[in-house]
């Protein structure tokens, strides 16, 4: 029987997504696990016996100092050579939401930030995205749709950095400097978005579903079991293969 690729899913502090997450690995064919931070702090869990490590989305500390930053601050504290060790290995690193500012709070994807959204609200929509930079988390991906569920989800940078996802069809939702909906670090292995493909796994989360359902069945075609996000997470345990 062939080892699966092992991912370690954070949790603690109000990360909030990563059952859902959990769910899109194993459906992905790998071994996730749901570990909390302070069992990493312990090191009763240590980075360096996983493939993958994620940040998932949430209100980490309730976005209290910006989001994602109090939880940065603990993962820098606590466990910084051990994420440094394990990034300069040839592993894989994704942020979604919250995740994607922890990162970016990291300081792992470069000079960038996560600002209020335009509209000084919370959104929560559905966005058309197009894959329009190289990370192994987006083989094989022209263009998606996904799910937006943030209050700060507005990308600035001044410099040149490594875009890996788009908005288009003018579904930019927070003024997001040129439409940038997420990046990667230079080797493309660092992966952060804002979208949520966690909660387009199956077809059945789509929003106009009963719509493509009717549709499909008019069409005598067999109705699809799962949604756009899965194909990042399958990417992503396809990377250890």
């Amino acid at each position: 029987m062939p080892i699966k690729v092992k991912i370690l899913i954070l949790s603690g502090y109000g990360l909030n997504c990563e059952e859902e997450t959990a769910c899109g690995f194993n459906q992905a064919g790998g071994q996730a696990e749901i570990v909390h931070i302070n069992d990493l702090i312990s090191k009763d869990k240590k980075p360096a016996d996983y493939q993958i490590l994620v940040f998932p989305g949430g209100f980490s500390y309730g976005d209290d100092l910006g989001s994602g930053y109090a939880f940065a601050n603990r993962v820098r504290n606590n466990l910084g050579e051990a994420i440094t060790a394990f990034i300069n290995q040839d592993k894989l690193v994704l942020g979604i939401c919250n995740g994607f500012q922890i990162l970016v709070s990291l300081g792992l994807l470069g000079e960038v930030a996560l600002k209020w959204n335009d509209s000084g609200r919370y959104i929560d929509t559905w966005v058309d995205l197009k894959v329009v930079g190289k990370t192994p988390w987006l083989e094989g991906i022209k263009e998606l749709s996904l799910p937006v569920a943030h209050g700060e989800g507005k990308f600035y940078t001044r410099v040149k950095v490594a875009t890996a996802l788009k908005y288009i069809n003018n579904t930019n939702p927070n003024g997001s400097f040129q439409d940038i909906a997420g990046i990667t670090d230079k080797s493309g292995r660092i992966f952060g978005l804002m979208p949520h493909p966690e909660r387009a796994i199956f077809f059945t989360q789509l929003p106009d579903w009963p719509l493509l359902k009717e549709r499909y069945l008019r069409q005598g075609k067999r109705l699809p079991q799962f949604g756009p996000g899965l194909k990042i997470f399958q990417n992503g345990v396809k990377y250890f293969k």
